[in-house]
């Protein structure tokens, strides 16, 4: 299924905000960013956030919106466009400040990092904006024919750029977080509080390594659908399932370590209880099998909704 302007629009945001924290984590170390590292920013900022990216919404999109109601020159799209200007005039500015830095004169060092800090916060309350705001007020004006005809410009303005555009400004940004050594967002949680988030989920969770060796589950300390104690932990999975399911766990464990299956699912009747049981393989960001991941749900709760409660309702 093809993607809409909105995931189109929304996965830039998401790529170029990794690119902005690589930057603000490179940028905070005293010696500042590699030199190449800081071309590449330029590029992908200038070349493919401006010129591209906003051009996408200032071409196809925002006209659009204007022939259905909402109007350019006041409301939520005469605010983005005024903020589009403004991350221009700063692009102006970073550029010939990361030139410079990226020919070697680090006496830019600080006119650099601060201005990509002005430019960086802009964009990001923007993103917000429009994916928060915008976008959802955008999806609920436009029919799905007008829908096709964004993303038909879109890949016209991205024809327009090159061949494959927006695969080589994406493999550009790659490289920029690949070389700040970005994590995921988890990596600033402390443990304490990791543990208690995945202990208030309302599905249980247990990893089982590339080893096959149990090394964790959550909701110790609370009720659980299927009770288990910390022997698990260190114990190999197939000693904690019945001897005529080994098979069926071997199984799906060998197609998660050859990549021939993504999910294994099933559920079951527990008095007033429907389980539903969903094995998952954890991989890295390069595609290495990391263990599975065991996640188990009472769904009855879930098949009981009918019609909508919305975030307005009384709770």
């Amino acid at each position: 299924m093809s993607e809409s302007w909105r995931e189109l629009l929304m996965r830039d945001h998401e790529i170029t905000e990794r690119v902005f924290a690589t930057m603000e984590k490179l940028f905070a170390a005293p010696e500042g960013p590699a030199p190449g590292v800081v071309a590449k920013l330029l590029a992908y900022v200038r070349d493919y956030v401006d010129r591209c990216h906003n051009m996408k919404e200032e071409t196809h999109l925002f006209p659009l919106f204007e022939q259905r109601g909402l109007p350019r020159n006041s409301g939520p799209v005469a605010v983005m466009l005024a903020e589009h200007e403004a991350a221009r005039a700063l692009v102006a500015r970073l550029e010939p400040l990361a030139n410079a830095y990226a020919g070697g004169d680090r006496t830019q060092l600080g006119a650099l990092r601060a201005t990509f800090g002005e430019y960086a916060a802009l964009c990001k309350d923007h993103y917000w904006k429009e994916n928060d705001i915008l976008f959802p007020l955008g999806e609920k004006t436009l029919s799905e024919a007008d829908g096709a005809v964004v993303v038909k410009g879109i890949e016209q303005l991205e024809a327009s750029l090159g061949p494959d555009t927006r695969a080589r400004y994406h493999a550009m940004a790659a490289e920029i977080v690949a070389a700040g050594g970005l994590k995921d967002l988890a990596h600033g949680l402390d443990v304490d509080v990791l543990a208690a988030i995945l202990n208030t989920l309302p599905v249980e969770l247990s990893f089982v390594d590339q080893d096959d060796t149990v090394r964790y589950f959550s909701h110790e300390r609370g009720e659980k659908i299927f009770p288990r104690t910390r022997g698990v932990i260190g114990a190999k999975v197939q000693n904690c399932h019945p001897q005529k399911s080994v098979h069926l766990v071997n199984r799906i464990l060998a197609d998660f370590k050859a990549g021939r299956r993504e999910v294994a699912e099933f559920w079951i009747d527990m008095g007033p209880r429907k389980v539903h049981i969903r094995y998952w393989p954890v991989r890295d960001a390069g595609g290495r099998y990391l263990g599975c991941l065991e996640t188990v749900q009472d769904v009855a709760g879930i098949q009981r909704l009918t019609g909508q409660k919305t975030l307005l309702d009384e709770v």
